[in-house]
This record gives C-alpha cells, sequence and structure tokens, in this order.
C-alpha cells in the first residue's frame, strides 16, 4: 500500500466512524410531511389512453415531474388531498426529462429544494411516489451509488427502487430536503435506479411556458444507446461481465472525462477482470483519491491485496466497508475466506 492511500483510507475511517452513526429511516412524522407535497399526475393521452406518474409541488402552483409522463398529453390534471386541479401549462426541459406544471389553485406544501450535487456516495435517501393504481404514497430507502456529472450537475443512482408510477416523484435527504426527481431504471434484474438532479428542476422553473398538449421530443436516456451518456453505456457490459466491451468504454470514458470518478472505476474493474491487477489497483487507488467513500472500489483493493499476500492492508479494506457499506464488507470477507468465527 502506498503511504498516499494509507493516508486516505485512514481518513476515510475516521470519517465514516462518525458518518455512519444513525443511518435511521426518516421518521414518520417526516414522511407524513413530505407526503403531502407529492401529489399524482393524471394524464389522457392523444390517443385515447391514459396514463400515471407522480410529482412534487416545487412552486406555488407548480409541481415538477417527468416530461415522459406527460408527453403526448391531451389533458394533465394533479390530485391533492383527493381533490383534482386541471393544469393549465407546463416549462418542458425534454432532453433533461424535466417538465413543471402549473395547477392554478393548488392548496399543497411546496417542497424545500436541496441539492444533488452536495450529496455523498453511501448518503441515505428515500423516495416517494405513486407506484401503480396505489391511492396513498409509497416510500423505499436506499443510499447513494452514483453521481454522474451530466449538464451542470449529476444524475444520482441510488438503491432506494420504485416501480411503473413512481416517475416524477421525489428523492429526498434525511432532513427532508428534494435532492432528486424519480425518471428511470436500467432494464433486468439488478436494475440501477437513476434520479435526474434538483439543478435541472430549478433551471426549468424559469423556462416558459407552454400549450399541455405541445410537441414532445425524446429524453436523453430515450435515444439510441451510441447517444447514451457513458454512465448509461457501461451498465450492460458490466451487469454481464462483458469486460472487453467495458475496457473499451470505459477507456473512452476516462479519456474524454478523466476528472469523472466513475469512469476510472470501470476501467479499473475491467482490468482486475482482465487480471490486469496493476493498472488495476492504480486505477482503484485513483478512485478513493478522488472519492474515499466509493465502497466499489475499497471492495476491489481489498481483493487485490488479499489475492497479493498483504492480509493486512485487506483487512483495513474490510474495516472501512464495515463503517461504510455492510453488505461489501461481508462479500469481502467470503471473498478473502473469512467468517466471524475465525476473522482476527
Amino acid at each position: 500500500m502506498t503511504r498516499f492511500y494509507a493516508q486516505i483510507l485512514y481518513s476515510a475511517l475516521v470519517y465514516l466512524g462518525v458518518a455512519s452513526v444513525a443511518q435511521a429511516e426518516p421518521s414518520q412524522e417526516l414522511l407524513h410531511q413530505l407526503n403531502a407535497q407529492v401529489l399524482r399526475v393524471q394524464v389522457a393521452l392523444a390517443n385515447g389512453s391514459y396514463g400515471l406518474g407522480s410529482g412534487v409541488v416545487v412552486a406555488k402552483d407548480e409541481i415538477v415531474t417527468n416530461c415522459h409522463v406527460v408527453a403526448n398529453a391531451a389533458s394533465i390534471s394533479v390530485v391533492s388531498n383527493g381533490a383534482s386541479f386541471n393544469v393549465s401549462a407546463i416549462k418542458p426541459d425534454w432532453r433533461h426529462d424535466i417538465c413543471i406544471l402549473k395547477a392554478e389553485g393548488l392548496d399543497a406544501p411546496v417542497a424545500r429544494i436541496g441539492s444533488s450535487e452536495a450529496l455523498k456516495y453511501e448518503q441515505p435517501v428515500f423516495t416517494i411516489g405513486y407506484p401503480g393504481f396505489l391511492p396513498i404514497p409509497t416510500s423505499t430507502f436506499g443510499v447513494v451509488k452514483g453521481l454522474y456529472p451530466m449538464d451542470g450537475s449529476v444524475v444520482v443512482r441510488a438503491t432506494s427502487s420504485f416501480n411503473m408510477g413512481a416517475s416524477g416523484g421525489g428523492v429526498f435527504d434525511r432532513e427532508g430536503n428534494l435532492v432528486g426527481v424519480i425518471t428511470l431504471k436500467s432494464p433486468g434484474h439488478n436494475s440501477y435506479y437513476y434520479n435526474m438532479p434538483v439543478e435541472w428542476v430549478k433551471a426549468a422553473l424559469k423556462l416558459p411556458e407552454q400549450t399541455v398538449n405541445a410537441k414532445s421530443e425524446l429524453p436523453f436516456w430515450a435515444l439510441a444507446p451510441e447517444q447514451w451518456p457513458y454512465f448509461m453505456k457501461i451498465v450492460h457490459p458490466y451487469l454481464t461481465e462483458d469486460w472487453n466491451a467495458l475496457l473499451s468504454i470505459a477507456s473512452e470514458w476516462a479519456t474524454k472525462e478523466p476528472n469523472t470518478t466513475e469512469a476510472w472505476f470501470y476501467l479499473a474493474a475491467a482490468e482486475y477482470a482482465a487480471k490486469n491487477y496493476q493498472k488495476a489497483e492504480e486505477h482503484m487507488y485513483r478512485v478513493v483519491a478522488m472519492n474515499e467513500q466509493h465502497s466499489q472500489a475499497i471492495y476491489y483493493l481489498g481483493l487485490i491485496a488479499e489475492e497479493s499476500g498483504k492480509h493486512n492492508e485487506a483487512m483495513m479494506n474490510v474495516a472501512a466497508l464495515n463503517k461504510l457499506d455492510e453488505v461489501a464488507a461481508m462479500q469481502l470477507k467470503v471473498a478473502m475466506g473469512l467468517t466471524p468465527a475465525t476473522e482476527k
């Protein structure tokens, strides 16, 4: 282990000893308050069918939702406390899938907008939305696992899952600040859940109003795969262990966006799979230097250390993960052949 990395890991252990205290779910009182800020969005489509989604009150008479929820709408309404309000206009940011709905006379509390850019990896967050046909909002809880720089902010990946109908709902931090908008998940069983940043919401509030049936455009994530951002391109090869494809995409990503932590992580993961351990370790060090709370990088460094015969170094990584991500810590222990009874 380099002295530089040892200092980083020691700092992370000290920090995490404080940060890991009381990772509790929000109180029922806070959830009750926030539930009133999250509304059901109902859409009558031009083809005669209907659609459902969720939205969050972000200003007086203004609700944010996803543009894909209201695309091709003939009419839109929102439901607050059992009452329905017609939407008279929208402010669409089609590219970023952020639409502001105007519903005059809406008597609902306004969400306190936080910052997506200020989020940290492993920070607890929770979602509120209306999945399916449920008459009441549903909450899911998780932690931040990815922050992907894009267009002046960061797209947020978190483990707080969501289902169809929750799109446009809110992602909140433990203090009840709105820090993201529920948007999409990747296909498959091990889905990645993506949330659009509140910085894009604040920008959309300043856009000019358009009619409800304004011509829609595709969001960035619905374009052809070759037009996707890198953080979407790497998901399938990483989850399916197509390491050659991952190496190619991640190499290009790291070249074009050298300040993006995730580019180096996925490059290192591909190098590790190819048994290029020296490069993998070098790049994982770089990831942790850029983000000391990157649990996946710490996990890989533990693997590399153990496989290199540096057991004490591997145990330091276990200790860091115990404070940061208990699931990853257990996975590393299993990979190292440790059990609670034999662990030293």
